[in-house]
């Protein structure tokens, strides 16, 4: 920081000289840029601004229309304070007009009581500007450096926020276009304090230009965006009060570097997920891993805009059928699309949830229904969306249909990961039911049956074992002979064990088929022509499926 009008009057050099400051006193805080000693009454031609002008007033106007101009040119450009020693002009006291015409322009007016050599003023102040120019280019050269070692690690958004917060010492908050919070550090403070109310309190601070400084608030704030294209705010929160005299407020290059290194990374991965699905997976992943308390949550969402207290909740879990494992990029890049198209969904729908991917093949929503909402008809209207979306993006009609489960809804965020946990269990169950063979838009748990009970189950050891004592040594032998038995029993129970029915779906002559039926019933000791025996394997197929998902 430059030193200060007041800094300079404290210095030892300038108090041998008695200062006593005459007019503009409420304007001492006004940072010098330079000291410039001159007689001329013409002299603010030769300035730039911030500078204090040391005189002995020798040569200043005799009239009051003078001396009125020589200080509305010296405050027109911006010079940080006059400074006027007795002894060769004046010697007791400043004409009246002069600090009239100071007082009404704000401008700092200090009379030397006792005489001073002015190259002693000029090289300790000199020295205290050069001083801090440096140190203003080394805190520079440090920003610089942190902020493009995070762009080019391709940081996310929260850690560029949080190098903000850390250097400033403040809380720093990102929003979108729309005040709703997509990331932000507290800095210590209480997140209750920081985001409540924040959409109405953000749209009363409007600063002009690209970055700006409010007074009321305490807030400083910059733009976010790059090629003419805004698309958020980057704020950072401070005590109100005015900001220093005399230039930008001190964090402004700060936060202009942090709104810089967001905009670049926004550029760079703009093929991954957008920065507002990213804050609502964090949500979703804090709900289910209880790594965000209750308060948490429903803080944070309605900060983002969706209100979670007071509401319905109902969890839903979307799944894509599987089709060809695709490389690892192709699927990211799949769940992306796949989560924008429920994110559209949700938006087509005029419904409030937060939408995000929960894991690497689904995507996760919890839905807020108000009290005159209806569930199913909000339900079903998500399903027929998401679907003719899908439909659409693929621009095929023979696609996959989007597999859409859905849980029991509750009544507060408490058991808002209840909601979400049933949903999972049932996408689970329903991906291996037959796409197309109902009337429901959406399954629920009563819809995937015995499934979806086995999925429920899935960790517990006791289903576990049953699967290892009823197709244990089937599943030995097609490891150790890289056969296909497991399969065959599941097309023939699947097939109603329908012999014929099951090599035609398993493509081969009916020998080849009745041939490794037998080798079934050899290897795990049974009769598939006995009902329960069929049961219990068909149950311990359906078992296996929960327990390898």
């Amino acid at each position: 920081m430059l030193p200060t009008v007041a800094h300079v009057l404290d210095l030892e050099v300038m108090r041998r000289g008695l200062p006593q400051v005459v007019a503009g006193a409420d304007h001492l805080e006004r940072p010098v840029r330079w000291v410039h000693v001159s007689e001329l009454p013409d002299v603010a031609g030769m300035l730039q601004g911030g500078e204090l002008v040391l005189s002995t007033g020798i040569a200043l106007p005799e009239d009051r229309e003078g001396l009125a101009r020589y200080v509305r040119e010296l405050a027109d450009i911006g010079v940080a304070g006059l400074v006027i020693e007795y002894g060769r002009r004046y010697f007791d006291s400043l004409p009246r007009a002069l600090v009239h015409a100071a007082e009404q322009r704000g401008l700092p007016l200090i009379a030397l009581r006792r005489e001073l050599r002015f190259v002693s003023v000029t090289e300790a102040v000199h020295a205290l500007v050069v001083n801090a120019q440096l140190e203003q280019l080394r805190t520079s050269e440090a920003i610089h450096q942190v902020f493009n070692e995070l762009v080019v690690e391709g940081a996310e958004p929260a850690e560029v926020v949080r190098q903000v917060s850390r250097i400033a010492g403040a809380p720093v908050v990102l929003e979108n276009l729309a005040h709703q919070v997509l990331t932000h550090e507290s800095a210590g403070r209480s997140e209750t304090e920081l985001l409540e109310d924040w959409e109405r309190r953000s749209r009363g601070v409007r600063p002009p230009g690209r970055t700006g400084y409010d007074p009321r608030s305490g807030w400083l704030v910059t733009a976010v965006g790059a090629r003419g294209q805004d698309w958020g705010r980057l704020v950072l929160m401070q005590e109100p009060g005015p900001r220093p005299e005399g230039g930008p407020h001190p964090n402004t290059m700060l936060l202009e570097r942090g709104a810089s290194a967001l905009a670049l990374n926004r550029l760079v991965v703009r093929d991954r997920e957008s920065l507002e699905r990213q804050t609502h997976r964090t949500l979703l992943s804090g709900i289910l891993t209880h790594a965000l308390t209750v308060s948490e949550v429903a803080l944070r969402a309605q900060a983002l805009g969706v209100p979670l207290e007071g509401r319905r909740l109902v969890g839903a879990v979307l799944r894509q059928r599987r089709g060809p494992i695709p490389a690892a990029l192709e699927a990211q890049a799949r769940l992306r699309d796949f989560t924008e198209l429920a994110a559209s969904a949700v938006r087509a729908c005029r419904l409030s949830a937060l939408v995000g991917a929960l894991d690497d093949e689904g995507v996760g929503v919890l839905i807020t229904l108000g009290p005159q909402q209806d569930e199913h008809a909000a339900l079903d209207a998500f399903a027929a969306a998401l679907r003719r979306l899908a439909a659409e993006a693929a621009r095929d009609a023979a696609a996959p249909e989007p597999v859409v489960a859905v849980g029991s809804s509750v009544g507060s965020v408490r058991d808002a990961r209840r909601t979400l946990l049933e949903a999972t269990q049932v996408a689970d169950a329903a991906l291996h039911d037959a796409p197309g063979g109902r009337g429901a838009s959406y399954y629920r748990l009563p819809d995937v049956r015995l499934r979806g009970l086995l999925h429920l189950l899935r960790d517990d050891a006791r289903l576990q074992t049953y699967v290892e004592r009823e197709l244990g040594p089937l599943l030995a032998f097609d490891a150790e002979h890289n056969g296909q038995l497991v399969q065959m029993l599941r097309i023939y129970l699947e097939q109603g064990r329908n012999k014929s029915a099951a090599a035609d779906a398993a493509h081969l002559s009916r020998p080849s088929f009745y041939d490794r039926l037998h080798k079934v019933e050899r290897i795990l000791g049974v009769d598939l022509d006995q009902v329960e025996s069929c049961l219990s394997l068909h149950v311990a197929l359906l078992a296996l499926d929960a327990v390898r998902r």
